[in-house]
């Protein structure tokens, strides 16, 4: 069954909001943007916080005014702030060796997030450390790549929380919606986690049928 537009707007903003921690970026999001944003969706996602921007991102990308890995720097979620704030933190030579240390010996589990996150070149980035590291790794493509798996762990681990906060308590129908939503990253990401990641996907497929109402109408 074709999902309703106003579902596929919110996980197209969903994802134009996460593209600082998405793997691959706007090259990976581009497309999606352009293949999935019906004229229904771009009318739905208008109405959105942040949507009016992705209207016009995508309408740029369709006419070519946009390449296809950018996105205007007039169009960045948060006002380029998860993009740029990292540009204010410079590193010495002995802070870079640090940082380069800090990624080499990075484990991709839930632990090597914790003993990551006590460094003190991670702690000197405050709460937008994640994505400021992003940033200011950007000419040093080596490095780039590595921290790139910090972020898909991250990502992944934050995602299992909340799906685990999800089938742990009632579910409404606006839970039911944002499980839809949200599911394209639940896919990438909870496989991840071998057997257990699949039955937790399984059990928010499950929960997004088992929450809607057959007394519910379209809008």
């Amino acid at each position: 069954m074709k999902p309703k537009a106003n579902l596929v707007a919110q996980r197209l903003v969903n994802l134009y909001r996460q593209e600082h921690v998405i793997l691959g970026g706007w090259v990976a999001l581009n497309p999606i943007f352009v293949n999935e944003a019906t004229d229904d969706v771009l009318t739905e996602m208008a109405d959105l916080p942040t949507g009016k921007m992705l209207v016009q991102h995508i309408k740029n990308l369709r006419s070519g005014k946009t390449p296809m890995d950018s996105i205007d720097r007039n169009l960045l979620p948060y006002g380029g702030l998860m993009s740029e704030s990292a540009v204010t933190t410079p590193l010495d030579e002995k802070q870079w060796n640090e940082l380069e240390n800090a990624i080499n010996n990075f484990a991709p589990t839930q632990q090597g997030l914790i003993d990551l996150q006590k460094l003190d070149i991670i702690k000197r980035f405050g709460d937008e450390w994640l994505n400021d590291i992003k940033t200011i790794l950007s000419d040093r493509p080596e490095m780039a790549e590595k921290w790139k798996v910090v972020m898909q762990t991250w990502r992944a681990y934050h995602l299992w929380d909340m799906a685990t906060q999800i089938v742990n308590q009632p579910l409404t129908e606006r839970a039911r919606a944002q499980i839809q939503a949200d599911m394209p990253e639940y896919e990438t990401f909870l496989p991840m986690f071998a057997d257990e990641g699949k039955k937790l996907l399984d059990r928010l497929r499950t929960f997004m049928k088992e929450t809607k109402h057959p007394e519910s109408t379209e809008d």
